[in-house]
């Protein structure tokens, strides 16, 4: 019902402030989908095409942003990690399985 639109940071090197942004799409879209009620979002591995962000990186801050969102609030209910091809995918559901660990 609702498109939450975010322009991640392209890879600079990681000098640029590019952690603290990347991690700013993903608290921000979590606060929009919090305010409107949204049980269900979900996330492509946001700046890791075109904008050439490094996947482990991108996918650990995507993961502990979350995580660390949805410790403190009730919704949304569901996250979905959208993943375009098998490694991609097996980075997310270590980084996730990491975060359960802690």
């Amino acid at each position: 019902r609702h498109i939450i639109h975010t322009v991640g940071p392209v890879w600079q090197g990681g000098g640029k402030g590019e952690a603290e942004l990347l991690a700013s799409c993903y608290q921000r879209s979590l606060e929009i989908a919090f305010a409107n009620d949204c049980r269900t979002i979900a996330f492509p591995a946001i700046s890791t095409g075109v904008y050439r962000y490094p996947k482990a990186e991108a996918t650990a801050i995507a993961v502990r942003t979350v995580g660390s969102f949805l410790a403190r609030n009730t919704s949304p209910e569901t996250v979905t990690f959208c993943c375009f091809d098998e490694p991609t995918s097996e980075l997310y559901r270590r980084a996730i399985a990491a975060l359960g660990e802690s």
